[in-house]
């Protein structure tokens, strides 16, 4: 099974213009970071 990774850039997030933080933007409904969370608990589970 190919082993997928998410890197979240450091930085001020000046292009979002946005006061969250990159990894609390939504993505299909839901925070970023909850779909790295999902996906590392479904391989390391």
């Amino acid at each position: 099974m190919p082993a997928a990774a998410i890197i979240l850039a450091a930085g001020l997030g000046t292009r979002m213009r946005s006061a969250l933080p990159k990894a609390m933007h939504p993505v299909a409904g839901r925070p970023m970071i909850n779909h790295l969370v999902s996906a590392c608990e479904q391989v390391f589970d």
